[in-house]
């Protein structure tokens, strides 16, 4: 059978030149341009200061916002309001807790947010001032994940917190500090416990080694990690004026960001003006929605730092701290 032919398209001859000759043009000086040399970058001094570097930075996109976002960050600390840090295994694995320890002991911190992974890592440092195994090497033997201390030590503090109606971060770093371990004083987890800052941990069963081991109680887990995302809601919701930092972590702390902050406004919290912030690797649609964009609609407004966290946070965190120096809080 034959089959019917479609429609065919009209047959086309050549194309003819447009004619541009009377093209309408206007003088490069009366148009508004988004770049002038005025917003370049300045060529830094050897020796030179923090200050100096950051304001040789060029006056353009991030090179703008980045002393626009310290500058906010500064406000907030010098206002009082809080200062809230969710964070992802990755900025302790690559050893950054020493700088979120400096701002917790300067009184800058109001709450850490962290996920399982984080106390994994924290909690192994702890112990031995060592962390973050060779997965691709052990885990066709089976032993990824299977250190003893660690799967002990979690899963205690789980349990322990459970039992006496806290959170997961309250119940292991109460346990840290009971231990005495010689890198306590690197541990967030500990340093929170001992300074009484709010550090919540929240847990997706299933997700961190100390899941597999034999001492893993599911109840107190989930019952430990539900406190804990109370709290940290009860510190978004007072979160007006104050600002909040998403580093490293792509799914997991965004969701349990935005759940809290949608709970704190149905309750009647006027958490609006806030300044929210993402850092990661790359540009991800989860927090960018769910920290820099949604929460930011009623006011504030959001940033997103794209880099390594073993760049970027440091630099961030000397950015502030330059700020806060250079016009410290006012006093009496």
């Amino acid at each position: 059978m034959k089959t019917p032919e479609g429609p065919r398209p009209p047959a086309r001859g050549p194309v003819a030149p447009l004619d541009l000759s009377g093209l309408a043009t206007y003088s490069l000086a009366e148009r508004p341009s988004k770049v002038s040399v005025e917003a370049f970058a300045r060529p830094v001094t050897p020796g030179g200061s923090l200050g100096a570097f950051l304001a040789s930075l060029p006056d353009i996109l991030l090179g703008r916002d980045f002393r626009v976002l310290a500058g906010r960050l500064a406000d907030v600390c010098r206002r009082g309001k809080p200062l809230v840090i969710g964070l992802g295994a990755h900025v302790i694995k690559v050893g950054l807790s020493p700088l979120l320890i400096d701002l917790m002991e300067r009184g800058l911190v109001a709450g850490l947010a962290m996920n399982g992974a984080g106390i994994v890592h924290d909690s192994e440092l702890a112990m031995v001032g060592r962390t973050s195994e060779e997965v691709d090497e052990v885990i066709g033997s089976g032993a990824f994940g299977a250190a003893r201390e660690t799967g002990l030590i979690v899963n205690e503090g789980a349990r322990r917190a459970a039992a006496a109606g806290i959170g997961l971060g309250a119940g292991l770093g109460a346990l840290l500090l009971e231990r005495d371990f010689p890198f306590n004083h690197l541990s967030l987890v500990a340093t929170a416990a001992r300074l009484g800052v709010p550090l919540t941990v929240h847990v997706a069963l299933g997700t961190d080694i100390v899941h597999i081991h034999p001492s893993a109680d599911g109840a107190a887990i989930g019952q430990a990690s539900l406190h804990d995302f109370r709290v940290f809601a009860g510190l978004v919701a007072g979160l007006d004026g104050g600002a909040y930092l998403n580093i490293g972590s792509a799914v997991l702390l965004p969701e349990v960001f935005l759940k809290a902050l949608t709970a704190a406004r149905n309750l009647g919290h006027p958490v609006a003006a806030i300044t929210c912030v993402n850092m990661d690797f790359i540009r991800q649609y989860r927090p960018l929605t769910n920290v820099v964009h949604r929460p930011t609609r009623e006011g504030g407004q959001g940033f997103h730092l794209t880099g390594h966290h073993e760049i970027m946070v440091p630099l961030l965190v000397a950015a502030l701290l330059e700020a806060l120096a250079a016009r410290p809080a006012a006093t009496g």
